[in-house]
């Protein structure tokens, strides 16, 4: 069955790898636009039809079920809350904490102390729609304006993730469709610039096991590895329809992905 694409253009640094699989794989390939946003605007589409772009855009697809199956992005199940105690065994952080900011600042001596973190910590927001980037704070500088309260959100109890500072060495990006690993790519954490990956290196394998034994928030969806103290490990997880794909093949990502979409309609 031909699937409708609905891509936004020019929001990944790396390109869209997926328009050149679908057009090459006959699909119908739509650019996205901003007016849609409106119901009256918005087209309707016949069969299963699959938004990639921005998160913004995806997390609204998939609340308002626009077309089906629309958009992989269950922001719900994407909480770091929703997915770490499924993942434990493999996670990068080991200890961390989620509460909410203004009780981290209030609190954050005791917080602190029982990471064991020292002077520094890492602090990210629990929700993958990421209304803050992730960041290392000092001691003394954990506030909510440090973390942007008042600039990207207004809530001052927006549950954080508190953990203890690791060293990443690499990070890698690959692609989970019904818990088989479809694509990869290694990328630079400063830059976000793509690396193409081995599918026969250490750091796929180690993904194909993950994605196999872990309960994945969605039937797509995107799992991030990076090594640190020399093994390797899950650093987060991601909704498909809103990543970077960075240099996944995305011939591979269209016949998979395709696939299952049209097992949605």
């Amino acid at each position: 069955m031909s699937l409708t694409w609905v891509l936004e253009r020019e929001v990944f640094p790396n390109g869209d790898c997926i328009r050149t699989g679908a057009v090459e794989a006959g699909h119908h390939v739509l650019d996205w636009r901003e007016e849609w946003s409106a119901s009256a605007a918005r087209p309707e589409l016949v069969g299963p039809v699959l938004f990639h772009g921005s998160l913004s855009v995806a997390d609204r697809i998939a609340r308002e079920r626009w077309w089906t199956p629309g958009a992989y992005c269950d922001a719900g199940a994407f909480h770091c809350s929703a997915w770490y105690p499924r993942a434990e065994e493999w996670l990068l952080n080991r200890r961390w904490e989620i509460l909410p900011a203004a009780q981290l600042v209030r609190e954050r001596d005791l917080v602190l102390d029982r990471l064991g973190t020292g002077d520094a910590v890492f602090v990210r927001p629990d929700s993958p729609l990421k209304p803050f980037s992730g960041r290392v704070l000092t001691r003394d500088r954990v506030t909510l304006a440090a973390l942007d309260h008042g600039f990207y959100y207004d809530d001052p109890y927006l549950p954080v993730v508190v953990a203890p500072l690791r060293v990443v060495l690499r990070e890698w990006r690959y692609v989970v469709s019904a818990n088989r690993v479809i694509a990869g790519s290694g990328y630079t954490a400063a830059t976000r610039a793509a690396i193409p990956d081995d599918p026969t290196g250490t750091p796929w394998r180690f993904a194909e096991d993950v994605s196999a034994r872990l309960t994945g928030p969605e039937t797509v969806y995107i799992l991030d590895v990076c090594e640190s103290d020399g093994g390797l490990h899950v650093l987060e997880l991601n909704p498909f329809s809103g990543a970077d794909l960075y240099a996944c093949n995305g011939r591979d990502i269209v016949r998979e992905v395709a696939s299952i979409a049209a097992m949605a309609v």
